[in-house]
């Protein structure tokens, strides 16, 4: 503890303490859209821990007026307040920072689905760039769970299925986010701690039924790599509970865990309005007071997004009801954080620099390029790419032009529910039209809506199908929050994706399916666009179609990034984070299984429709010469694997290089592979580049029948692959020696260089 925390905690009031644990959203602080002085007297008297999205705010403030605003906030607190101890602002900042102007950069799974970790750090970067210009320095970001169950409808928010591709993507992010020194990074929040993923019945907040080394190796990884080797300052439990305790409930998770195992040194956040579900949902507590209490001790530190029962709090702490000694760590915490971040020596951000809107063109060329890294082609018989002097084309769909669809449901707009958008987002339509031929006839007709079963637009959409040489069909969801969330009921919102909108189907919404079909009568040739959160089981009409591109939630670059793709600027080369179900009944369907997992039903067989990993080119590449470099190593060695790629196509494309490990006979049952290692190629035609990976034997570490975390020998497989399935080159090595019980894993990833 420095001097200087230890003189202001000695100094603190038990209401100061309590204040500092607390957050208030900047709307309480605003009298239309000025700061309000008198307003700040009375709720941050005894000062404050963070002031909830300023950037963010339901009242639209520009880049200037939330800079503006923050700085009054601080400075408030710096000279008005009897400590002058300065708040910690915090944004959302999942996909670009969640404010208006804010560059919109592609969805977390599509951001996942480039499979190229250097790219994401730029994103962040930007993200970092963007968050600073307004004078915040905490985002709520990255989510690190793993999407096990597609039926949740955060699924979009996260990097996919596998533990190892969302570590990799993870530490990225935070690395990018916080940088080398924190006084000139952003705060970022790994969440949702833990298993998230995976609730019952895909319901958002449900309870999560995991076996405990299940939970340990595969939901904790991701949060593990961002905390021990990103450093990342804060954790955020999850709403839901495991084995009946609650996560922000759970000492074993956020104590003895996050800080006893990990060495976790930053704040514990609530999410928000969770410390009080603990009283009104869960039930584990009796009153608002005990669930502040039962959250502190189980090693939360600050409680979002409001001042909740805190003359209560004040009082149950000078009567012992809850110990003061709980309120000074936490305290100290929320101080150390505060100091590491530099804002006693300067609070404020510098007006004078902050542009009229935060989105630029170097962002936007960013965004761009994110956007077409993470574009699946899961079909294509052949049509693709397209020549762009067509006489006409056809662009049929409910998500086709409509700016507002091509985002995720922490983008600004999406998340307040905007119909319009505060950046300039490119539709597919509008990409469409800036890159055929100046004689292309671009014809458009929307079709029918996201989710209705009016059919009334399917005449406008056949008719021009009937006038052009190809249709694209531009379909798939709209993202936000769940509408009860609004007052709105779910005909005027129209989310089928997002916070809280879990669905229990996973085709396409609404009558989208029947138009594809009623379009395939026409016989033209069929693209289909796929735009969403979620992965689609689109299996009743993939016959229908000549060409699926999958484009998520691709931000505001997302209509030019799938043009290219579509014309041929661009070649496809993005993988699936996630595993395609056939059907919603094959729900879980993850690659990672177990051997006993893969029996067949009677009416469908056991495989996804698109494997995790899978995704095509317009060229072609080939693996050969697979070198098992280490045959026989020890445990806390590292296995060293060569391959080489070649491009044998016509097109320069980049291709991800995937290596997976099995164990066939364990102590314990395993699952059939797991993603150890890939790194993204890029190769002309006819080059080819050897690829060697380095895997510490640590990271192929698994808890063994007494849940010790151990290195086990004995003869491990090695498998190249295209994606999961699709296995083109095998291989053997060895552990030798005995059992080894790995007490602090020092790696956590494996390392891939291009030679």
């Amino acid at each position: 503890m420095s001097s200087r925390v230890k003189e202001l905690l000695a100094r603190m009031s038990v209401e100061e303490k309590v204040a500092q644990l607390m957050s208030v959203p900047v709307d309480r602080l605003v009298d239309g859209r000025a700061f309000s002085e008198e307003k700040a007297r009375q709720i941050l008297r005894h000062g404050i821990g963070e002031i909830t999205r300023v950037g963010g705010s339901w009242l639209g403030f520009s880049p200037k007026e939330a800079a503006r605003i923050a700085n009054q906030v601080q400075r408030f607190l710096v000279e008005k307040t009897r400590l002058g101890i300065p708040a910690i602002i915090h944004e959302e900042c999942l996909a670009g920072l969640l404010a208006p102007t804010a560059t919109a950069f592609p969805q977390a799974i599509a951001l996942a689905s480039t499979w190229n970790p250097e790219l994401v750090h730029r994103v962040a970067l930007a993200i970092r760039q963007q968050v600073l210009s307004i004078g915040s320095r905490h985002c709520l970001s990255p989510v690190l769970d793993l999407c096990r169950d597609p039926r949740w409808g955060r699924c979009e928010e996260t990097y996919g299925e596998d533990p190892y591709l969302a570590a990799s993507i993870g530490l990225a992010y935070v690395t990018g986010l916080q940088g080398e020194d924190l006084r000139k990074g952003v705060v970022a929040t790994t969440k949702h701690f833990a298993g998230h993923g995976f609730p019952e019945g895909g319901r958002n907040i449900a309870q999560v039924h995991l076996g405990l080394r299940e939970f340990l190796e595969q939901h904790l990884y991701t949060f593990e790599v961002a905390i021990r080797v990103g450093r990342a300052q804060a954790v955020m439990p999850a709403y839901h509970e495991i084995d009946g305790v609650p996560c922000h409930a759970n000492k074993w998770l956020l104590t003895d865990i996050l800080r006893g195992q990990w060495g976790f040194e930053g704040v514990v956040v609530s999410d928000y309005n969770a410390v009080l579900m603990l009283h009104t949902v869960h039930r584990v507590a009796r009153s608002c007071v005990e669930a502040f209490k039962i959250a502190l001790e189980a090693g939360v530190d600050i409680v979002f997004p409001d001042i909740i029962c805190f003359d209560d709090i004040v009082k149950a702490v000078k009567e012992g009801e809850i110990p003061e000694s709980l309120l000074n760590r936490a305290v100290e915490r929320v101080l150390k954080l505060k100091e590491a971040l530099g804002l006693f020596e300067n609070p404020y951000v510098d007006e004078s620099r902050v542009p009229e809107s935060l989105d630029n063109e170097e962002h936007r060329k960013l965004a761009l390029e994110a956007a077409r890294e993470s574009i699946i082609l899961l079909k294509n018989d052949g049509i693709l790419p397209l020549p762009k002097n067509l006489k006409a084309v056809a662009v049929i769909g409910p998500n086709a032009n409509e700016p507002r669809n091509m985002l995720g449901d922490y983008h600004y707009d999406a998340h307040l529910a905007r119909s319009t958008t505060s950046v300039r987002v490119v539709t597919v339509l509008e990409g469409i039209r800036s890159k055929v031929s100046k004689e292309t006839r671009v014809l458009y007709a929307k079709g029918c809506d996201v989710d209705s079963r009016d059919r009334s637009g399917f005449e406008e959409a056949i008719k021009i199908a009937r006038e052009a040489d190809v249709v694209i069909a531009v379909m798939g969801e709209k993202s936000g929050l769940d509408p009860a969330w609004f007052g709105l009921k779910k005909e005027v919102v129209q989310h089928t994706s997002g916070e809280g909108v879990d669905r229990a189907s996973l085709g396409l919404p609404g009558v989208q399916e029947e138009l594809i079909k009623e379009l395939h009568k026409v016989g033209k040739p069929i693209v289909l666009v796929l735009i969403n959160g979620r992965p689609l089981s689109i299996t009743s009409i993939l016959p229908y179609v000549n060409a699926v591109i999958e484009a998520w939630f691709p931000g505001e670059e997302g209509g030019n990034a799938i043009a290219d793709v579509i014309f041929g600027d661009a070649n496809p080369s993005g993988r699936l984070p996630v595993s395609v179900p056939k059907t919603v009944g094959q729900v879980p369907v993850y690659y990672s299984r177990k051997p006993s997992s893969f029996k067949d039903y009677i009416d469908v067989d056991a495989k996804p429709l698109f494997p995790f990993g899978f995704g095509l080119s317009y060229t072609e590449f080939r693996y050969r010469d697979l070198v098992i470099k280490t045959p026989e190593v020890k445990p806390f060695s590292v296995v060293e694997v060569e391959v080489t790629v070649e491009n044998v196509g016509k097109y320069p494309g980049k291709e991800v290089v995937q290596l997976y490990i099995s164990k066939e006979y364990s102590e314990v049952t395993r699952p059939v592979k797991e993603l150890k290692a890939f790194k993204k190629v890029y190769l002309e035609p006819g080059q080819a580049k050897k690829v060697l990976f380095r895997i510490p034997t640590e990271v192929l570490a698994f808890y063994d029948k007494n849940m010790n975390l151990v290195i086990e020998p004995g003869e491990y497989r090695v498998m190249i692959g295209k994606n999961a399935e699709e296995i083109v080159l095998e291989g053997k090595f060895r552990i030798v020696g005995d059992k080894q019980v790995v007490y602090h894993r020092n790696y956590y990833l494996a390392e891939a260089i291009e030679l």
